[in-house]
């Protein structure tokens, strides 16, 4: 059965960026995680909650797959992606693909994939996969996970039909990268300031008040209540700290990648406003463990103490953050 030679496996934190480092570097480009973060406007925040969640959502980046389309369009690639409502027409586009010699990469619900620590329902997570045989497909997940692993068919079936929020028809997608692509390595601050500009923008000026600089104010209210608001705090408080802290839906991670790119970017562009913006991205993401700590205290503990004094980091964070994009939107060549 096919397996693709010459996986390139690195130590990554991140499902997407892990996932388009295979694909990009089995094409000959290779630019660091944080890189492909921020060229990718991967930085957002938002809040979620109703009636038909077991617990609210606090989400660090873009929406799942959005940050693969700003790369494509940032870096020129192209960009095949196919969804199906058949479970054997996707496994034959993944077929396909390897068949091609390229690794493929996957949208799915990780709950299902024998490896996964997690066991929380997110059909948002994305995995690169290289190979198969009549048991197993080869995948890479990020280095929390495992790295190089293999889950049984069977599972990643599962997990490729499953629905939900976030969930796509069994998406599977491809990078094919232009011939002229070595002009970012030329230029890149041709890419990096158009590219921070639009995520200083999107984050400054959000189309509701649960996005952006607006959902981190509101998440500081909400968070308060969330001793009242869980069925079972013990389980539900340290389980979304977890998934903050570890699994990066909302916490530190991201801003931590967020604060990386703007380092490595100025290696190219000497500027005041990033110098800023990576100086307070550097103090959030400080604060956003902290917050993570205090609430999963809160769960165990359960005393709201530990909540209230959440709710005031927050607030704090979206000053931070919406300072530190105010100067990033200022970002000239």
């Amino acid at each position: 059965m096919p397996t693709l030679s010459r996986i390139d496996v690195r130590a990554t934190q991140h499902c997407e960026t892990s996932t388009l480092g295979v694909l990009l570097r089995h094409q000959g480009i290779d630019l660091s995680e944080p890189m492909l973060f921020g060229l990718g406007r991967g930085l957002s925040f938002i809040y979620w909650d109703s009636k038909n969640m077991g617990f609210p959502f606090l989400g660090g980046r873009v929406k799942p797959f959005e940050l693969s389309r700003n790369l494509a369009d940032t870096l020129g690639l192209e960009l095949l992606v196919q969804e199906t409502a058949s479970p054997r027409k996707a496994w034959a586009n993944v077929v396909d693909a390897i068949g091609r010699a390229r690794p493929v990469g996957l949208q799915l619900d990780s709950y299902h994939l024998d490896y996964f620590t997690a066991k929380v329902h997110f059909g948002g997570h994305v995995v690169a996969m290289y190979g198969y045989d009549d048991r197993v497909a080869h995948l890479v997940d990020t280095e929390q996970q495992g790295g190089a692993v293999t889950t049984g068919l069977d599972s990643l079936a599962a997990a490729r039909a499953a629905r939900g929020p976030m969930a796509a028809r069994h998406r599977s997608f491809t990078v094919t990268a232009a011939p002229d692509l070595p002009a970012f390595e030329k230029s890149p601050e041709k890419s990096i300031v158009p590219a921070v500009t639009a995520c200083a923008h999107a984050f400054l000026h959000p189309p509701i008040a649960n996005l952006g600089h607006r959902g981190i104010d509101k998440a500081g209210k909400a968070v308060r209540t969330w001793l009242r608001r869980s069925e079972d705090p013990g389980r539900d408080l340290p389980q979304a700290a977890s998934l903050m802290e570890r699994g990066g839906t909302g916490g530190a991670l991201f801003r931590n990648l967020y604060r990386d790119f703007l380092a490595e970017s100025g290696q190219f562009l000497d500027s005041g406003h990033l110098r800023t913006g990576h100086r307070l991205y550097a103090e959030a993401a400080g604060l956003w463990t902290e917050v993570a700590a205090l609430i999963d205290r809160a769960g165990v503990s359960g005393d709201e103490q530990h909540l209230l004094r959440a709710g005031a980091v927050l607030h704090d964070l979206a000053r931070v953050e919406r300072e530190a994009m105010e100067a990033l939107s200022r970002l000239e060549p």
